[in-house]
């Protein structure tokens, strides 16, 4: 690491060479490798032995759900922030239907379409759902600040009755509904319970979500179970197919102008809307069952000192603007930025990225180059580069939550890999990186603000949940000082 916590070019130069590691034996070691991934020795300790074991961060291993429900479990796993950016590079790599990697998921629950998330840029439908969702998003862009607050200055109400009547407050429970009906509401202007969903649409997100993501979770169950129910076989479609049905109707109706909009641009609006619906439940609801409470677990965990500086930060910038909540308001907030994007380095809501070599390729990591075949997949853990020492230094895996202020601050940025690119790179209809990236870390910041508009400090219980983390309030104290403020 050099003097700034920058990454150093190490011994990376030369001529490259094979990547260490091993497959094993066929079927056998994968399924032994997905029993230490899921049981033995969770996720972040699964790709550290091996870093460990072969001295390398560039290292071949089997990655989950193996047999019988993946084709080839094996990838050169890229695990260090030198590596990782080769995923992002689709002159290198092809991104064709590897969103949830060495599976895929059936097109039976997606329409019979393979949507946006598993196109390579270079398949023209690509460019048409993106800009679908760029047009979307650029359409309402007045309408999320107030959305949010709205819907969440509820949600924060409720957390402190719940709190006087049983001493704590699930948090995860009250934003899986919130989300939902926030992102309905800001993206369409039709709130899913004002629907013939009715209060059903988080349980039935929820079900569709797991359908395509069980592979890759566990749930708390014993292995004899949850190993061939959920990383084995599929969880047959039709099963979900009635939920899937009452979501598409809801967005067939409520996104009549974003679909009017899409087919102008060349898209089935079947096919518009089967992406429309992909992109804002799997990605956007089910991007913020995770965000949220990461964002919440970090706030929480960094104590009343730094509460006390977002609450004088978030109040002095809201009464600039006369007591609203604007942008401008936003852009003044450097510690709740840094704050946001350090939660999202740290526990960044999609973990896995892949990508399949499209030539023989040189791979850098920070000590050395490896040569790559064409047609080898690649596999980046992100926690792994996004708590790379080489970078962040000693504090790599720790939250500071004012990491990114100030000049100094801003400079590692490029390192904070969340949204499938590099926080200093825009998405576009050529790349993969998600087309709502400044949307997610807007909303990231508005639960600080609303956070600390409302409270002077909180505390909170953290444990896991299936996505992610799970937090309860157990305490709030009242904002005590601070401008009025209205929506």
């Amino acid at each position: 690491m050099n003097p700034n916590g920058m990454e150093s070019g190490g011994e990376g130069s030369g001529v490259p060479r094979e990547v260490p590691g091993s497959y094993g034996v066929p079927y056998v070691s994968a399924i032994r490798d997905r029993l230490d991934f899921y049981y033995n020795q969770g996720q972040d300790k699964y790709f550290e032995s091996r870093v460990q074991k072969y001295g390398s961060t560039v290292v071949r291993i089997n990655v989950p759900p193996g047999p019988f429900m993946a084709r080839d479990p094996r990838v050169v796993a890229v695990l260090d922030a030198k590596s990782f950016p080769v995923l992002f590079d689709v002159t290198k790599v092809e991104k064709k239907d590897l969103f949830t990697g060495t599976y895929m998921p059936s097109t039976a629950l997606t329409g019979g379409y393979r949507v946006c998330s598993y196109l390579d840029p270079a398949e023209p439908t690509h460019a048409k759902v993106k800009q679908m969702l760029f047009s979307l998003l650029a359409s309402r862009k007045d309408a999320f600040i107030p959305a949010f607050r709205s819907h969440f200055s509820s949600l924060l109400a409720t957390v402190e009755s719940q709190i006087l009547l049983a001493g704590k407050s699930d948090f995860n429970k009250l934003n899986d509904a919130t989300s939902f009906e926030f992102i309905g509401d800001a993206y369409f202007g039709v709130l899913p319970s004002a629907s013939e969903l009715g209060a059903t649409g988080p349980a039935k997100a929820a079900k569709w979500l797991i359908w395509q993501l069980h592979p890759l979770v566990t749930l708390g169950l014993p292995r004899i179970l949850e190993e061939p129910l959920l990383h084995t076989f599929h969880l047959p479609p039709f099963l979900v197919k009635g939920d899937y049905k009452a979501l598409y109707n809801y967005f067939f109706a409520a996104a009549a102008k974003a679909l009017d909009d899409a087919e102008s641009l060349g898209l089935k609006r079947d096919e518009a809307c089967h992406n429309l619906l992909f992109a804002t439940v799997f990605n956007s609801y089910g991007g913020l069952k995770v965000l949220l409470p990461g964002i919440l677990s970090r706030v929480a965990a960094a104590g009343e000192k730094f509460h006390q500086r977002l609450a004088k930060e978030v109040r002095a910038a809201v009464a600039d603007a006369g007591g609203k909540v604007t942008m401008a308001a936003l852009e003044k907030m450097e510690l709740t930025k840094s704050a946001v994007w350090e939660a999202l380095r740290l526990d960044p809501p999609v973990k896995f990225q892949y990508g399949r070599a499209k030539t023989d390729l040189s791979i850098e990591s920070h000590d050395a180059v490896f040569a790559v075949k064409k047609g080898e997949m690649l596999f980046g853990y992100q926690p792994c580069a996004t708590k790379d020492p080489r970078v962040f230094g000693a504090t790599a895996a720790e939250f500071v939550g004012d990491r990114f202020v100030g000049e100094e601050g801003s400079k590692l940025l490029r390192y904070v890999y969340w949204s499938n690119g590099r926080e200093t790179d825009s998405p576009s209809v050529a790349n993969k990186q998600c087309p709502g990236k400044n949307l997610v870390v807007l909303v990231g910041r508005l639960l600080v603000v609303e956070l600390f508009l409302r409270y002077d400090t909180f505390t909170a219980d953290v444990g896991t949940d299936l996505l992610g983390t799970k937090v309860e309030f157990t305490a709030v104290t009242k904002a005590t000082s601070g401008p009025e403020f209205s929506t």
